[in-house]
Order: C-alpha cells, then structure tokens, then sequence
C-alpha cells in the first residue's frame, strides 16, 4: 500500500508539472482583434520607412546599352548567382561598398556620392553619371547588404539575407520558419542600428496596433530576438522532475524486491 501511494504521488506531481507547462491558445495567434471581418477588408495605414545608404553599405551595379564591352565594365556583380544557389555573402567580395565617406567608386566615373540617398535615389544619380561614359545606358541599382539576425524561440535562427526593401516583421520571421509555441509574442525584442548607436523596441505580436507601428517595416542590420515564456522553463523542469521520479520509483521497486527475498 505505501508502494502505491508513492507511485500515486510520483504521478500527481508529474502530471501538475506537465499541465503547468501547458501553452494558452489564446496567446498564440498573432493580430488579435475584435474588428477583423470574413467579409469586409480592415484597412491598416502605415507609412514605409525609407533606408538611407550608409557606409559598410555594398550595392550591386548593373549597366545595360547598346555597348556590351562598356557594360561588361561595371557589371562586376552577378545577383543571379543567388537564384542559382550560390553564398549571397560572396556577393560583398565584388559589390561596390560605400566607403566611409559615403561614396562608391566606379570604372572610368570615378567616386560616386550615395550616403543618404534611397535606393532609388541612388540609381538615378549613378545612371546620371554612367551616362556620361556609355550612351543610352540603363542603371539598376539593389541593395545586397540587406541582412537580419533572427535569434530565440522560433524554429531556424539565424541570418537571412532579404532583396525585398519593404520586407515586414512577419516576414523576417517567416524566413526563420516562425516562432515556435514557447515564443513570448507579446515581448519580441527588435534591435535597430542607428547612426548614434542601436535601439532596441519591444513589439507585440498579437497586437494589431502592431501594424500601424514604424517597426513593422524592417531595416538593414535589424535583429529580433524572442524570448521564451515561463511553460518553456516549467516544462523543462517537469521532465527532469519525471526523471527523478522515475529513478526513485525504480529504487523503492528493487529494494521491495529485495526485502521479499
């Protein structure tokens, strides 16, 4: 009989430490709202923030005319290496990289301010300039220095390279395969490089506020880092309280055996 209420006890103490490690449904689903509708659209304003080339920036430069030696002269980037399955990061070994002085320096142009101007604002002075040198040329200009660290409870951490300049927190998340169900939604940190140091903006996943937010739109260099709530720690230590149980049962079951012999 106190055999049985030991194993009784054992597997109370388990199964309340199972259960407290138990995740809420109601805490998982991301935008939560009472206004969301199956037949009217909820239109949410929010204004892209525009990056600025900064240097340690690294563009890729590509010129197209009539003339293919001139063009060969520039195109010193291959972006379609990437689709092909390549390592984006060799793509900085022979990108144009915005020097400390804000400027990018090109065959036969020579240095081209782009600090402080937006990707497109950069084309435009780039293609201004190549155009001097190379007749009726057509300048396209992308971002490959455009990279995020995703860090914590989702299921594939780590540092994802992005060609879309309006990529979303959700996407970035998307990229490191979601937050798993210990992630806190509610507290996902974004770390932000800025030109007098970083900041750092805790984000609410399950807010719709959080569309209306000037952090729903990532920038270059951005990190997240989600934390994981108290059910991960809780059933962490219930099955290493199983575990202990588990041995101490085994003992209590041998020694019995023993005091039968």
């Amino acid at each position: 009989m106190r055999l049985f209420h030991r194993f009784y006890l054992s597997a109370l103490l388990l199964a309340t430490g199972w259960l407290s490690g138990c995740v809420a449904q109601r805490t998982l689903p991301y935008l939560q709202g009472a206004d969301y509708s199956v037949t009217t659209p909820v239109a949410v304003p929010n204004e892209r923030l525009l990056y600025r080339m900064q240097p340690g920036d690294v563009l890729s430069i590509r010129v197209q005319s009539v003339q293919p030696v001139l063009n060969d002269m520039f195109n010193i980037t291959d972006t379609r290496t990437i689709a092909a399955g390549g390592d984006p990061s060799n793509l900085f070994l022979s990108g144009y990289s915005v020097d400390a002085t804000g400027h990018i320096n090109l065959p036969t142009v020579g240095r081209v301010k782009v600090e402080g101007l937006t990707v497109e604002d950069a084309q435009e002075q780039i293609q201004q300039q190549v155009g001097k040198f190379v007749r009726d040329a057509n300048v396209l200009v992308k971002l490959l220095s455009f990279k995020i660290t995703v860090l914590g409870e989702v299921r594939n951490p780590g540092r994802y390279y992005i060609y879309n300049t309006q990529a979303t927190l959700l996407e970035g998340l998307g990229l490191a395969g979601d937050l798993t169900e210990f992630g806190n939604r509610q507290n996902v940190k974004l770390i932000r490089q800025t030109p007098t140091g970083s900041e750092v903006m805790l984000l609410n996943l399950t807010d719709p506020n959080l569309l209306r937010s000037r952090y729903y739109y990532l920038l270059p260099n951005d990190a997240l880092y989600v934390e994981p709530i108290a059910a991960r720690a809780n059933r962490a230590n219930a099955n290493n309280l199983g575990i202990v149980f588990a041995g101490i049962s085994a003992v209590v079951l041998v020694l019995n055996y023993v005091k039968l012999l």
